[in-house]
């Protein structure tokens, strides 16, 4: 309703500064509503009844009272008739209930007002890569572990001859009851000798190939004696029981079959000890030695077909039964470690000498590639035996220690001439097939208990050490690497030396002169200066006989207790 209409029936008229007052208003909010309203328009309500009506009405009747109209003032100046009796609403009521289009309110937190934050989706977790398996840790017999089960065995045969026996003072009885004891652990004895050369892993890993070869060494005197002693027993004791004399008792004994083939094979092992003894070693061949060593199982064979017709194990079924068992899983090992397991590798890893690189005087590397050499499991710090098929080298399995880690299917050994074998490997023609059974060996790093090491090496000795300075775990000034030398035209693999050092920030000595000087560098008050802590470390030890015991005896005395000294030689 225009705002005259509105003032003519409030009865305003009569005042024309207010009506023009309202007039001027009206025209106000018609500029703004063509202009549009300030801020959006809020959503639309539920419909209801408008209060604006009842609020103008009431707004016009308050103006009436305030300036002192009566109802019937209203009815005498009716301008234009209304439709009813009622007053008609004010336009401007309606709009008095809404903010002013002029006035800018603090807009309500609405949804098209106020941006929501961005819902960021919640990052997947990624799926877990499974990492390769680490191989399991190979399986190690301790060496007292193994000492411990090898007297064992020697009781336990003892007591089965102990419970088969008729005391007695005859003199016969007294004879027979020696070589039965005697020729029972003489059996036993050859068991042990080559279970110990059969190059079972455990074996071999947990006790090393070094000390098996002393224990071998220093076992077959007691069995070579123990067979003469049960040859010479047995003579003496038919003797007596027959009353003739030696000569005439031993062409006796040599009737029977089972005695003539016991006979054969303790020659055979008496022929094995001569050749084995260190002064006549040297003058015979390495094949010749390895042949006549090869004549070993056929002693053993002999010797248990010599022993299932003895008292003692014919006597008692489980006796027989368990001798024959022993035997029969010796003999397994030997054909599985020493036969198959050899084929096997060379069939599945087909190697083939890629690379021959001179690292000094009379020293060359060997690099040899193949496929899937991660299944040997090789640790730095053992050893191959490796057969070059190539002329003149292909009889010989040689013994080398790995002078680095393996690497892309490689593995490469460190060689000194210093024999003909070893010259002839400085002709290798890349291409070469190889055949290399291993690995063996205990100078690893399951050996160490202290956080600190010292590798002392001395010539060529310097390969498994090597191999152990680039891959031992240590931080800074945990590792030193003592290499003994003659001079430094003999340092073998300086440069990856004094890389590895540099790189892992370890120490590295030279110890340089002539073993006939007459400073030693390897006295303890000498170790003792170049390594303060000494008897704080564990000492690994790799090099020619002479210098390792030397070292070995100066490392006691600078303190170092003999249990954390880890040596293997290199030249058994």
């Amino acid at each position: 309703m225009p705002v005259a209409d509105v003032a003519a029936a409030a009865g305003l008229s009569k005042y024309p500064a207010l009506a023009a007052y309202l007039e001027q208003t009206e025209a106000v909010e018609q500029r703004h509503a063509v202009a549009g309203p300030a801020v959006p328009p809020r959503p639309a309500s539920p419909p209801r009844v408008p209060r604006t009506r009842a609020m103008g009405t009431v707004a016009a009747h308050g103006l009436r009272v305030l300036l002192g109209h009566t109802e019937d003032e209203r009815g005498s100046a009716g301008a234009r008739p209304t439709r009813s009796a009622q007053p008609q609403p004010h336009p401007r009521s309606d709009r008095l209930s809404e903010p002013a289009p002029r006035i800018r309110t603090q807009p309500q937190p609405q949804a098209q007002l106020r941006p929501q934050p961005q819902v960021r989706p919640q990052p997947q977790p990624h799926p877990r890569t499974p990492s390769p398996a680490t191989p399991a840790s190979p399986l190690r017999i301790p060496p007292a572990h193994l000492r411990a089960g090898l007297l064992a065995g020697a009781v336990a045969v003892t007591g089965l001859w102990a419970v088969q026996v008729h005391p007695s003072a005859r003199l016969d009885a007294l004879f027979a009851t020696g070589a039965h004891l005697t020729g029972l652990l003489a059996g036993y004895g050859v068991l042990v000798m080559l279970f110990l050369m059969a190059r079972v892993p455990a074996v071999e890993h947990g006790v090393g190939a070094d000390r098996l070869a002393r224990w071998h060494a220093w076992g077959g005197r007691w069995v070579l004696s123990l067979c003469v002693g049960h040859t010479v027993l047995a003579l003496c004791g038919y003797a007596v029981h027959r009353g003739t004399d030696l000569l005439t008792a031993g062409a006796e004994l040599l009737g029977y079959p089972a005695l003539a083939a016991a006979t054969l094979g303790t020659g055979l092992l008496i022929a094995v000890g001569v050749t084995s003894a260190r002064a006549v070693r040297r003058r015979v061949t390495h094949e010749t030695w390895r042949a006549l060593h090869l004549l070993t199982y056929l002693a053993a064979a002999l010797a248990f077909a010599h022993q299932l017709a003895g008292p003692e194990i014919a006597g008692s079924k489980f006796a027989a039964w368990t001798w024959t068992l022993l035997h029969t899983t010796v003999a397994a090992l030997l054909v599985w470690y020493r036969l198959v397991v050899p084929v096997r590798q060379a069939l599945r890893h087909a190697l083939r000498v890629t690379e021959v690189r001179r690292e000094g005087p009379d020293v060359v590397s060997v690099l040899i590639q193949g496929a899937g050499l991660d299944e040997l499991r090789a640790e730095p710090g053992q050893f191959f035996r490796w057969r070059f098929l190539q002329r003149r080298l292909w009889r010989t399995a040689l013994p080398f220690s790995l002078s680095a880690p393996v690497r892309e299917d490689t593995l490469r050994i460190t060689v000194k001439a210093a024999g003909n074998h070893t010259r002839r490997m400085r002709r290798l023609r890349p291409g070469t097939r190889v055949l290399a059974t291993g690995p063996f060996g205990a100078l690893t790093a399951h050996r160490r208990t202290r956080r600190k090491v010292l590798l002392l090496a001395g010539g060529v000795g310097i390969t498994p050490m090597r191999a152990l300075f680039e891959t031992l775990p240590g931080g800074p000034g945990d590792l030193t690497l003592l290499y003994r030398a003659n001079n430094a035209a003999q340092l073998v693999l300086r440069d990856e030396l004094e890389a590895i050092a540099a790189d892992r920030q370890a120490a590295l000595h030279y110890l340089l002169g002539p073993s006939d000087a007459s400073f030693d560098p390897l006295a303890p008050q000498a170790l003792r200066n170049l390594v303060p802590d000494l008897a704080e470390h564990d000492v690994y030890l790799c090099g020619p006989p002479r210098m390792a015991e030397a070292a070995t005896a100066a490392l006691i005395r600078a303190g170092v207790p003999e249990q954390h000294i880890h040596a293997e030689n290199f030249t058994f």
